[in-house]
């Protein structure tokens, strides 16, 4: 060593000990890496991202390479340190623990602590350029590797352990997904983000969440008289009609309007048979029917609109895709005339909100921010009845969940208009 110049053995010691903190922060650098924007940009052609790609796929070798590396270095660093220490101040116990001691610690602040910090914050920025220096050196490395390897797997075949792509399960559940849809930040735009999260949620909100209710649907009772059944027609404000004898739950078709407007232009005498003809078979689904299996059913069948009845059969409401889709982007600028419009469907100045008690829930939570229980009833008008076990009188008041819940008009044995107080 005395042979050596003092400027190249420190040359040689700062050289180490980068090298080092390179294998050092590309090991956290790739591990921290998000595997799925890399197989994007791989898709995309990025030759860096194929290389970094592949190197994720042999992580056992990359490990041993990286490790096998670091090791070495870390005893040349600690030998060249001791030898200059000695060469020094000489072969003393103390100045060898002294020398020890200094040598660990920059390894642990230079080569260890500090480049996998840089790592893990900037993991693609790292990771990709090295990747291309890795992998020859994976080649050349091979026979070293190899051998190392041969004793590695026989100590994890003893203990139990498996390795390779069998051990590694990269699937990603549905939570999974949520949260990383959720954790996107900037990346999506929150109508989109909004959108995903809704594609989530069909699974387990079903078709008694977005049903229009029995007493709202529009129906054709063709027992009527013709000259009611004309005039409903020519006053309806929906394209398909449930058309039923009598009661509701005896519904014997669908009845398209426009094919119906023949009918009643042409001056010869129309009876209820004529619209009888013209009834579409329809469309019973149950009440616990998920909204992504309808969704399924409805493009199977070919079918836009079903019949929701209950185990009795009874009629519960009806559903259309057009209410799947609006629950996964959105409501539609359109509304039916005399629904309620969404813009005024919201907080006023004074922190309240009139509501219809056949509101949903569900439209309620989501609308005014607020958290009503769901997981029974599904309107406004039916948590408060199973709340009271009575048919209140008006003026009634109950707080909910922060949420102050006056009853200002009963009809009809139910709740018809409340007003909602903001805490």
């Amino acid at each position: 060593m005395n042979s050596v110049p003092l400027w190249v053995q420190l040359a040689a010691l700062v050289a180490l000990i980068l090298i080092s903190a390179f294998f050092s922060i590309s090991e956290t650098a790739l591990m921290a890496l998000n595997r799925h924007r890399v197989k994007h940009m791989a898709r995309r052609g990025s030759r860096a991202a194929i290389i970094t790609l592949w190197l994720l796929d042999h992580t056992d070798r990359v490990l041993s390479l990286i490790l096998i590396a670091n090791t070495l270095l870390n005893a040349m660093t600690t030998a060249l340190v001791t030898a200059l220490a000695i060469a020094a101040f000489g072969n003393e116990e103390s100045v060898i623990t002294i020398a020890t001691g200094v040598v660990a610690f920059l390894l642990i602040v230079f080569a260890e602590i500090t480049p996998k910090v840089v790592g893990a914050t900037y993991p693609e920025r790292i990771a990709l350029p090295a990747a291309y220096v890795i992998k020859p050196l994976m080649a050349l490395s091979t026979p070293v590797v190899w051998f190392v390897n041969l004793f590695v797997r026989a100590l994890l075949k003893l203990m139990g352990i498996k390795t390779g792509s069998d051990a590694r399960d990269q699937r990603i559940s549905p939570e999974e997904l949520r949260s990383m849809v959720l954790e996107g930040g900037n990346f999506i735009p929150n109508k989109h983000k909004s959108i995903l999260l809704n594609l989530f949620d069909l699974e387990t909100v079903t078709v008694e969440d977005v049903m229009t209710p029995r007493a709202q649907i529009e129906t054709l009772n063709l027992s009527l008289p013709i000259e009611e059944i004309k005039h409903q027609l020519a006053t309806c404000y929906h394209n398909k009609l449930l058309a039923h004898e009598g009661e509701i739950n005896q519904i014997t078709g669908i009845l398209h309007v426009r094919k119906v407007m023949m009918l009643l232009t042409q001056d010869s005498e129309i009876t209820a048979e004529d619209f009888r003809e013209l009834l579409t078979t329809p469309y019973f689904i149950p009440s616990d029917t998920d909204l992504f299996t309808q969704l399924q059913y409805f493009q199977e069948n070919q079918e836009r609109l079903a019949i929701i009845v209950d185990e009795y059969g009874e009629v519960q409401g009806l559903v259309t895709l057009d209410d799947i889709i609006e629950e996964m982007v959105g409501e539609f600028t359109t509304s039916t005339p005399g629904a309620t419009r969404a813009d005024q469907f919201d907080w006023d100045e004074s922190n309240t909100c009139l509501l219809e008690g056949s509101i949903s829930l569900r439209d309620v939570n989501k609308r005014l921010h607020l958290h009503l229980p769901i997981d029974g009833p599904k309107t406004l008008n039916g948590l408060l009845l199973e709340i009271l076990q009575d048919i209140p009188e008006a003026s009634v008041s109950l707080k909910i969940n922060d949420c102050v819940i006056e009853i200002v008009q009963v009809q009809n044995q139910a709740i018809k208009m409340v007003k909602l107080y903001r805490q």
